[in-house]
């Protein structure tokens, strides 16, 4: 769905209307479905990668939260976490690229080779939310902020419609804050 479809006009008053009617202690779980139906307007699919990246850096938080003195634990934790998300990333934003120059380097020293397509649909705002997941764990992991409990408000920082597609990348520190009247 795109901020400037009809769909959008009809889904934010809505979501509007719902939100200031339901009551305040559950806002954020309304905003968090709200958010998962923005993004599978466009493509359903796409939101198990949303899924995928949020589950894997909230989980990462809470281990990394865990062990606070092992750091070898922490740093494979951290490693995993990020070459999940980058794999994630890499799969879908980039793998054509690499590719494609593989292909025309090597055939400019004449040797070829099979090619390899996914054929893969580039999901929207998929740098953004998994930068700032990322982003969020890397806080985690170097003590600036505790890891969220509540697994619902952190999916909520990560998919937050208004924010999911065109960014800005945020703190949770910061998100949090700027919207407690709004979701707490």
């Amino acid at each position: 769905m795109l901020f400037n479809s009809f769909s959008f006009l009809v889904f934010f008053p809505i979501i509007l209307i719902v939100y200031f009617v339901i009551p305040r202690k559950v806002r954020y779980i309304w905003l968090l479905l709200s958010s998962y139906y923005f993004y599978m307007g466009w493509n359903p699919t796409y939101a198990l990668l949303l899924l995928l990246s949020t589950a894997v850096t909230y989980v990462s938080s809470l281990f990394l939260n865990k062990w606070r003195e092992r750091s070898a634990l922490k740093k494979v934790t951290v490693s995993l976490c990020v070459i999940v998300n980058f794999t994630i990333l890499f799969l879908f934003k980039y793998f054509g690229f690499v590719m494609d120059t593989i292909e025309k380097i090597l055939g400019m020293i004449h040797i070829s080779m099979p090619e390899i397509t996914l054929n893969l649909l580039l999901p929207v705002g998929i740098s953004f939310y998994i930068f700032q997941a990322v982003g969020y764990m890397i806080d985690v992991y170097r003590g600036e902020i505790e890891p969220e409990k509540n697994f619902f408000r952190y999916a909520l920082f990560v998919s937050f419609f208004p924010q999911l597609v065109a960014g800005p990348i945020e703190k949770i520190r910061i998100f949090f804050p700027r919207y407690r009247i709004c979701i707490i």
